[in-house]
């Protein structure tokens, strides 16, 4: 029997709309193949909505987003928009979304393919294997605390932001990241700077709390310029890690470099769970929106489509899909077939649309 799920896909700006057309293929197939009916529905966020309405997110848009089982989104921002006042930039539009819709975990993997391994600025030895998973808290921290902003005191310009989090901040992102080790390899590493900071002396403190609950699970805690280290030294260590807002925003960066390419790597933002256990979510690729390569169809769609798996696991329990997906993909990367920002030596270079045919041709192959 078909079941509709309901989508709301959000191109956004540079690259977006040409990597989201790629999922839209394999959602069409889904459709045919898989008895998997996707409710469609567009809109637009970043800086094509602030083209056609002079904001960054409006309020129609995010009344679909609240509407919608989960929201699948390309990428926002660009040159064209940086002279913009600070408040109708794109990247807030991106904010606020995250905000009302309370998506308050965001999930980065980082996970070396083996095909790409040689791809890594890092020895091979080092990154071989690596699968981890930052969990992000996103919607807390430096970036939303009050008192925030630009001021003249005597004469003097004063820039200032405040680091703020509650303690069910914290515990509700713990629990998420508790969760998730249970699912993975049972090990937890909670970043802080508690030698400096208040406010993670209390992070620290509640997953200290929290841990309690998960006996199972093994805990340790790191700073954060440790951690920064550590990821580059010896990443195999970690399984799954667990930070404020900004470090998480810094240290999945880094992660993600170690893979090779930003150009492969999805993300996941969840908020609580309903008394269904549904709950919000948006996905999408860490990669930005390339405005320099735009529209050109060299872009690599592959973070996109691996985001729209990341959808099928966690917001409609279609894990054998969701890893149908991330099989055809290691097998195109098998097959030597490349977009530029991957490009090795005796592989072969192929567009974006090239890199979508050739991912359904290998879907049609899994039993």
């Amino acid at each position: 029997m078909s079941t509709t799920k309901k989508v709301l896909m959000l191109p956004g700006d540079g690259i977006g709309p040409e990597v989201m057309r790629q999922v839209q293929r394999v959602m069409d197939w889904m459709a045919k193949k898989r008895n998997v009916n996707f409710e469609i529905t567009e809109g637009l966020i970043g800086g094509a909505s602030i083209d056609a309405h002079n904001n960054p997110l409006t309020d129609e848009t995010l009344a679909d987003a609240m509407a919608a089982d989960a929201v699948l989104l390309g990428a926002v921002g660009g040159p064209k928009w940086d002279n913009l006042p600070f408040d109708i930039k794109p990247e807030r539009g991106l904010l606020k979304i995250r905000k009302e819709m309370g998506l308050f975990a965001n999930l980065r993997p980082a996970l070396v393919f083996d095909a790409l391994v040689g791809a890594s600025t890092l020895k091979e030895e080092i990154v071989k294997g690596l699968d981890i998973m930052i969990l992000r808290e996103l919607t807390g921290g430096i970036y939303f605390g009050q008192p925030r902003g630009i001021e003249e005191r005597d004469g003097v310009r004063f820039g200032f932001n405040t680091l703020v989090y509650s303690e069910p901040e914290v515990e509700r992102i713990a629990r998420v990241a508790f969760d998730m080790a249970m699912k993975r390899n049972k090990r937890l590493c909670s970043v802080d700077k508690a030698n400096v900071l208040e406010s993670t002396v209390l992070w620290r403190e509640v997953v200290e709390r929290v841990a309690k609950d998960f006996p199972e699970v093994e805990v340790s805690h790191m700073y954060v310029d440790n951690a920064s280290m550590q990821l580059v030294r010896n990443p195999k260590q970690f399984d799954v890690m667990v930070t404020t807002n900004m470090f998480g925003d810094i240290l999945s960066d880094c992660a993600a470099m170690l893979t090779g390419s930003l150009g492969m790597l999805p993300s996941a933002s969840l908020g609580a769970a309903d008394a269904s256990g549904a709950r919000k979510a948006l996905y999408e690729p860490v990669h930005g929106s390339a405005p320099d390569i735009a529209g050109q169809d060299i872009a690599n769609p592959l973070a996109t489509i691996l985001s729209f798996a990341m959808m099928l696991r966690y917001s409609f329990d279609m894990g054998d899909d969701a890893t149908m997906i991330e099989t055809a993909v290691q097998n195109v990367l098998k097959g030597g077939l490349r977009t530029a920002d991957i490009m090795q030596p005796g592989m072969a270079k192929v567009s974006t649309t090239v890199m979508g045919e050739s991912l359904i041709n290998e879907l049609v192959k899994i039993p």
